[in-house]
């Protein structure tokens, strides 16, 4: 999967934003990304500290672009171009404010031409990687919310790896049914980038109306929009996880659809589901989990565990870089 990605970023190299620019394993994971020379860091903080921190550490940072909001020579044109976008939401001085915080100034980097793409989160919140994302790069045309996938990666028997996707698993607490039909789409359209021939299965506990009830609706009547709206899509649902990727239960329970038996695609009902079914799959299915992978925003911002170490932090900004569009 990493060397499809990097082959990519190697005819088109790109720049990534790390807004926690002195944390070690930012450092670490950048010194192994200039390596590579496919993809180039651009961190957000003070020289000297970025540097020091780097020489402490013992990683060699040579080739970073190290920006500092408090130096940065274009701060008047960013905010004024904040202001605009914040207009009548927020006076000049509250964006001057704002921009001095690394994930509000990194997010606008990436608006500005700067950079392509954001990694951020290893030391604050989801949402506050989140919410200046959709003030500042906003939905793409046509999208109303932000969702998240996972990429799911084992060993195969066949020595291949086993590539799945599942969404949403981390952003939307509980999808409406037009959510549900835009999550299934861009996880989809994810789930492509990664070498996934999509196959998408919205889970519930009905098989095609064995089971009765308002959730199990919700599920097929989003996957019946869905295919009105992606004919070419292999979509099916209502599915129980069980007949979507076991053949010997799709042929009993569906044995019509193109999808159940041999599902990639997971749409869950709710993130209740979601967070627990891509959990069971890492920690019980051997089963790597990358991501949560933001979807649906006009550039690629993506965000970091609390807890991540220097090789996820490797691993997310090449998947994040990789989500450019050419």
């Amino acid at each position: 999967m990493f060397e499809f990605l990097i082959k990519k970023l190697k005819a088109h190299p790109r720049k990534i934003v790390f807004t926690e620019g002195t944390d070690p394993r930012i450092l670490e994971a950048s010194a192994r990304l200039l390596s590579g020379t496919f993809l180039t860091p651009v961190l957000v903080g003070n020289l000297d500290e970025i540097q020091a921190a780097a020489e402490e550490a013992g990683f060699n940072i040579r080739g970073a672009e190290i920006i500092d909001p408090e130096a940065f020579p274009d701060m008047e044109k960013m905010v004024s171009t904040l202001v605009e976008l914040r207009k009548g939401k927020m006076s000049e001085e509250e964006c001057r404010k704002l921009l001095k915080q690394a994930n509000y100034f990194g997010t606008m980097l990436v608006k500005m031409g700067y950079a392509d793409a954001l990694l951020g989160g290893a030391t604050y919140s989801t949402a506050d990687t989140v919410r200046p994302a959709l003030q500042i790069i906003k939905t793409k045309p046509g999208n109303k919310i932000v969702s998240s996938c996972f990429i799911l990666v084992r060993p195969s028997a066949t020595g291949d790896r086993e590539v799945l996707a599942m969404g949403d698993c981390a952003i939307n607490i509980k999808p409406t049914e037009d959510e549900l039909v835009e999550i299934g789409l861009e996880t989809a359209t994810t789930a492509k980038v990664f070498g996934i021939d999509p196959k998408v299965a919205y889970l519930s506990y009905s098989t095609l109306g064995s089971g009765k009830g308002e959730d199990v609706d919700k599920m097929r009547n989003a996957c019946s929009r869905l295919k009105a709206l992606a004919p070419d899509l292999d979509v099916d649902g209502e599915l129980q996880f069980d007949a979507a990727v076991s053949p010997r239960v799709a042929r009993t329970k569906c044995p019509d659809s193109k999808v159940a038996g041999h599902a990639n695609t997971f749409i869950f009902p709710d993130i209740n589901a979601g967070n627990i079914g891509y959990k069971i799959a890492q920690r019980l299915g051997s089963f790597e989990a990358y991501g949560p992978i933001l979807q649906g925003l006009n550039a690629p911002i993506n965000d970091l565990s609390r807890g991540c170490n220097a090789q996820e932090v490797y691993s997310m900004a090449i998947i994040t870089a990789g989500l450019c569009e050419d």
